[in-house]
């Protein structure tokens, strides 16, 4: 049985087969059976992680450590509020604040960007929103939601999401408001010219 621990686009956490292309970080979530409590963060630091690091090697879900959450790939991390990890993923996240010193203006700490994240993708009810944008305005890399499914932006086309991997394409439509699942900031990011890593099938 697989354990939950695959996040999806909308940053529901789920089980299913398969590890994806990248692991990430919200604090401890899980008990000693390796099942979720309630609580879906512990912290606003929600990091991207290589699934490979030095030599590292964890027990996935093991008591009293963070728990690890996976992704088909960054574009799904992202669409889920996270940012690249400094230690582990160095180049990227240096990537990540160079897109947001463009977007902003200010070279912002790990901790600010995380403040402005947490403040995003979260509502009032503290689960995660979506929001209404120009299709014309959002950038390869993001994430909308439309007829009950997840999909990702790339140029002109819209790829179904799966746990998987990507299936169904669909024309960007050329005008009109988008459902958009990726945070604010992020977006402005990926405006500025960050590329995430996708999957295969993407």
């Amino acid at each position: 049985m697989p354990l939950r621990n695959r996040v999806l686009p909308n940053g529901e956490i789920v089980a299913v087969a398969g590890r994806g292309l990248f692991t990430g970080n919200r604090g401890i979530l899980h008990d000693a059976q390796r099942q979720l409590g309630r609580a879906r963060w512990r912290h606003p630091h929600w990091i991207i992680c290589a699934l490979d690091y030095k030599d590292v090697r964890r027990r996935v879900m093991s008591p009293g450590t963070w728990t690890e959450l996976f992704f088909l790939d960054e574009a799904v991390a992202l669409a889920a509020g996270h940012r690249p990890c400094a230690l582990c993923r160095r180049s990227a996240y240096e990537a990540f604040r160079d897109g947001w010193q463009a977007a902003t203006g200010s070279r912002a700490s790990a901790e600010a960007m995380d403040r402005a994240l947490h403040a995003a993708r979260l509502g009032a009810d503290l689960r995660q929103q979506s929001y209404a944008a120009d299709w014309t305005s959002l950038p390869s890399g993001a994430f909308v939601q439309l007829e009950g499914a997840s999909w990702l932006l790339m140029g002109d086309r819209l790829r179904r999401f799966t746990p998987e991997g990507y299936d169904a394409t669909l024309r960007r439509p050329a005008s009109g408001k988008a459902e958009v699942m990726t945070p604010a900031p992020t977006i402005a990011v990926l405006q500025a010219g960050y590329r995430p890593a996708l999957h295969p099938s993407a």
